[in-house]
C-alpha cells in the first residue's frame, strides 16, 4: 500500500483549514438514559478539524452510546451537538451523513464477492440513463476518491482477495465517498496485522494532514500514542480527563479508566526475580512431535509443561491460528503426534480434543466463541454438548454453573439469562473462557484472547490465565500484541512456515524490538 503527501497538496489544505471554525464537532453536556439507567452524564467531547482524537474508557463506560447520538443512531435526553460552531439535530445516520459525519466500524461492512468498487458505492451505486449499474463510473469514482487519499489500490480487484489492511481502506474510502468530513473509527486495527496497522496510520496521517476529524477508539494503548493527538477518557458514563498525548502519560490514563491506581500489571514470571511454578524437568502437559496438518502445519514440535504459558507468536500466515486449529481438531492432521499428560491422543475433531482435556478460545468470539442470541446459561453449556455431555443439562444446575463462572470471571451481566450478545465485547469473551474453563481443561489453548477489550478486562482475563496455569494446568497464548506476550509468557515460541523456528526465554525477550526482531528472523 502506497501512501505520498505532496508538499503542494499540503498548502492548499493548510489554508482551507486556516478559514474553518477550528472544531469540527462539539458536544454539550450531553445526556442520557435507558429504562432508567443513566448512560451518559453532561459529558463534553469536541474534535477539532485536523486532529486525531482518541476517545477511550472500559466497556461501558458510554463511549459508543456518545458515538451513536453522533451517528444519529440514538437522540440525547439532554444537551446540544455543534458542527462548525452551528447547532444540529441528529435525528438518523442520514442526517449524520448530511452534516459530514462518517462511522466505521469493528466488524467490517464489506461483500466479499464484490470489486473494491462496488463496495464503495455499495448502496450509493452510480447509474447508467437506463437505470443499468454502471462499473466504469464506478471505478472512476473510486479511483478520484483513493487519489486524493494517496492510496494505491486497483477498484477492479475483488475484496476478497485483499489482506484486511485493505479492507480498511476501503470501509474508510466508503465514508469518503459519502463526502464525509468527520471521521469516527471503532477499533479500526483489531483484525490487522502490524503492517496493516501502519499502512493504515500512514493513511490517517494523509487524511489528518487534509483537515479530515477523526475519532478514535481502541483498547490499544501503543496504537494510541502512535497516532492520537488527544485522549479523552471516560468511566461511568461521565467524561474523566481530556489532554493532549504529550501531558497524558499511559499510565494516568489507565488510572483514569479504571477509577485507582494501576497497581495491578500484567506479570512476566522471570526466573531470575522470581520462583516458577512449573518445573523444567516435569514431563509436558502437551506434547507435539512432527505434527503436519492440511492447513499447513509442517513437522512442527512444541512442549508446555504443568505451570507453564507459552507465547505464540509469528507474521502473519506463520502458522499460530492454523496450529491451535489442528490440535483441536478443527482442521485434519496429516502426520505427527500429539500427547496430553503423557498420553498419546487421536484427535480427529473437536469432540476427541475435549476428551483428551484441551480446550481453545478461537480468534473471533462472535463468530466462532458464541451463540449471540442465546443466553450466558447456555452458551456457558456449548462445550459439553460438542463432547457428547448430557448430565447436566437440567435448568437448575446450568443456571448454578453459569452463575459459578460469572462469579469467577466478574461477567457484568444482569443475569444468566441475558443474551450473550448484548454484554460488552469484554464481558463477552469472559463467557467465552469461562465455558471453557468449566470443563477443567488440562491445557487451555488461545487465540488473540483480550483483542478489542478494555483495559480493566484484559487485565482480568490475563490473571485468571495466570492462575490457571499456577494451579498446575498449562496455557498455550497467541497474541498479536508482542507487549502481551513479553508480561505474560514464560516462553515464547516464534512460528515461521508453519514449524518452530526458534524458543526464547524470558532473559532473551528484554524487549518489544527484540521480540519483532525474531519475528522478523534476525
Amino acid at each position: 500500500m502506497e501512501v505520498r503527501v505532496t508538499e503542494a497538496r499540503t498548502h492548499s489544505v493548510e489554508a482551507e483549514v486556516a478559514s474553518r471554525s477550528p472544531t469540527a464537532v462539539a458536544m454539550r453536556r450531553i445526556s442520557m438514559s435507558f429504562g432508567g439507567v443513566r448512560a451518559l452524564e453532561d459529558v463534553d467531547f469536541d474534535v477539532r478539524w485536523g486532529e486525531v482524537h482518541a476517545l477511550l474508557g472500559e466497556n461501558g463506560a458510554g463511549k459508543s452510546t456518545l458515538m451513536k447520538i453522533l451517528e444519529g443512531v440514538y437522540r440525547p435526553d439532554s444537551g446540544e451537538i455543534l458542527v462548525e460552531g452551528k447547532p444540529v439535530s441528529l435525528r438518523s445516520a442520514d442526517d449524520a451523513r448530511a452534516h459530514g459525519i462518517a462511522m466505521v466500524f469493528q466488524e467490517f461492512s464489506l461483500v466479499p464477492t464484490l470489486t473494491v468498487a462496488q463496495n464503495v458505492l455499495l448502496g450509493n451505486e452510480r447509474k447508467t440513463r437506463l437505470g443499468l449499474l454502471d462499473d466504469r463510473a464506478a471505478v472512476e469514482t473510486t479511483s478520484r476518491i483513493f487519489e486524493e487519499m494517496n492510496v494505491d489500490l486497483d477498484p477492479r480487484a475483488e475484496i476478497g482477495a485483499l489482506p484486511a489492511g485493505y479492507w480498511q481502506i476501503t470501509e474508510i474510502a466508503k465514508a469518503l465517498s459519502q463526502h464525509a468530513r468527520i471521521l469516527v473509527l471503532d477499533e479500526p486495527t483489531a483484525s490487522l496485522t502490524k503492517d496493516e496497522t501502519q499502512a493504515l496510520f500512514d493513511q490517517l496521517r494523509v487524511l489528518r494532514a487534509a483537515g479530515i476529524a477523526i475519532v478514535y477508539i481502541s483498547h490499544r494503548m501503543a496504537e494510541i500514542y502512535d497516532i492520537a493527538d488527544r485522549i479523552t477518557v471516560m468511566r461511568d458514563g461521565r467524561k474523566i480527563r481530556t489532554d493532549t498525548v504529550a501531558q497524558f502519560p499511559v499510565g494516568e490514563v489507565i488510572s483514569e479508566m479504571l477509577g485507582r491506581a494501576a497497581e495491578r500489571q500484567l506479570r512476566r514470571v522471570n526466573p531470575q526475580t522470581t520462583s516458577p511454578v512449573h518445573d523444567p524437568a516435569a514431563p509436558p502437559l502437551l506434547q507435539i512431535r512432527g505434527l503436519h496438518s492440511a492447513n499447513g502445519i509442517n513437522g512442527l514440535d512444541l512442549e508446555i509443561r504443568a505451570g507453564e504459558i507459552v507465547g505464540l507468536a509469528g507474521l502473519m500466515g506463520s502458522g499460530r491460528s492454523e496450529l491451535v486449529r489442528a490440535v483441536f481438531g478443527i482442521d485434519k492432521v496429516t502426520a505427527g503426534t500429539i500427547s496430553v499428560a503423557g498420553r498419546e491422543v487421536k484427535i480427529r475433531n473437536p469432540r476427541d480434543a475435549i476428551e483428551a482435556g484441551l480446550a481453545l478460545v478461537p480468534e473471533d468470539r462472535r463468530v466462532e466463541g458464541l451463540v449471540l442470541a442465546h443466553t450466558v446459561e447456555a452458551n456457558t453449556r456449548l462445550p459439553t454438548i460438542a463432547a457428547g455431555w448430557h448430565g447436566w443439562l437440567a435448568t437448575n444446575v446450568g443456571d448454578q454453573l453459569a452463575q459459578k463462572m460469572v462469579e469467577r470471571l466478574d461477567v457484568r451481566t444482569s443475569s444468566v439469562r441475558k443474551p450473550v450478545g448484548l454484554l460488552s465485547g469484554g464481558n463477552q469473551q469472559k463467557v467465552v473462557i469461562g465455558k471453557w474453563l468449566l470443563t477443567e481443561p488440562e491445557v487451555f489453548m488461545l487465540d488473540e484472547p483480550t483483542a478489542g477489550i478494555d483495559i480493566g478486562a484484559k487485565l482480568q482475563i490475563i490473571e485468571t490465565l495466570r492462575q490457571f496455569a499456577d494451579g498446575g494446568k498449562a496455557v498455550l497464548v497467541i497474541s498479536s500484541e508482542l507487549q502481551e506476550l513479553l508480561e505474560i509468557s514464560d516462553r515464547i515460541v516464534v512460528l515461521r512456515d508453519g514449524r518452530a523456528d526458534r524458543e526464547l526465554t524470558p532473559d532473551e525477550f528484554e524487549s518489544e524490538e527484540a521480540l519483532h526482531r525474531a519475528l522478523q528472523g534476525v
